[in-house]
């Protein structure tokens, strides 16, 4: 069913979004994972350095896995940037700066895709715009932006592994409680049902589409 009447019930119209969703999907999680990575080592923790994760090349950040479903379900996610929290200089505050670092850089990202969507919409010719090359770009720029946002909003969702629950765990100060750990061990079963009931899709459509539309009211 999902062949023939689901994504791919177009094969060469799914293969054409997905190349053109792949830029920014690789970009999004590049960065969001070097931000974790190069805000932990900055605050005193060089595991991610000596784990070779305090760098911009993708292949350090990609789970070949997680890309692969990413393509093939919609639904994936990078290689996480291992962190020891006791290296830091004030544990409770860094880890919530390290867990809010990859969230952040991705609505920077939004907001930069945007201003470059802006230049290219406005220092090319109507004519190029029009063409096929040219939607293909203004494409991949609008997908990075989207891209961008999806990524912050799903990784802010309070359900580990996510962003999100790590910074719940660190305002509200029971990251060493049993209710912490309890919640974590079902994280994935939690985060599955969550997806399987489209609660995910509700709340990302709800939040990216107003920020989306409000990056774009800004630059053009």
């Amino acid at each position: 069913m999902a062949i023939s009447g689901g994504r791919f019930a177009s094969p060469i119209g799914w293969l054409t979004s997905t190349l053109l969703l792949l830029p920014g999907i690789i970009i999004a999680l590049a960065f969001h994972e070097f931000a974790h990575a190069a805000a932990a080592y900055r605050l005193g923790d060089h595991t991610p350095k000596f784990q070779g994760r305090v760098t911009l090349n993708p292949a350090a950040h990609l789970d070949p896995i997680g890309l692969i479903c990413i393509i093939f379900i919609g639904f994936g996610w990078g290689k996480p940037v291992m962190v020891n929290p006791r290296n830091f200089r004030k544990p409770r505050r860094d880890d919530l700066l390290v867990s809010l670092a990859g969230v952040t850089t991705n609505l920077i990202l939004a907001f930069v895709f945007g201003f470059v969507l802006m230049l290219f919409a406005n220092l090319t010719s109507d004519a190029f715009l029009m063409s096929y090359t040219g939607n293909i770009i203004a494409e991949i720029i609008v997908n990075a932006i989207r891209i961008n946002l999806v990524l912050m909003v799903f990784n802010l969702l309070p359900v580990p592994p996510l962003d999100g629950f790590n910074v719940v765990s660190a305002i509200f100060n029971f990251k060493h409680t049993e209710l912490y750990y309890k919640i974590y061990e079902n994280g994935m079963i939690i985060l599955l049902v969550l997806i399987i009931f489209n609660v995910v899709n509700t709340i990302i459509r709800y939040t990216v589409y107003p920020l989306y539309y409000f990056i774009l009211s800004i630059f053009l």
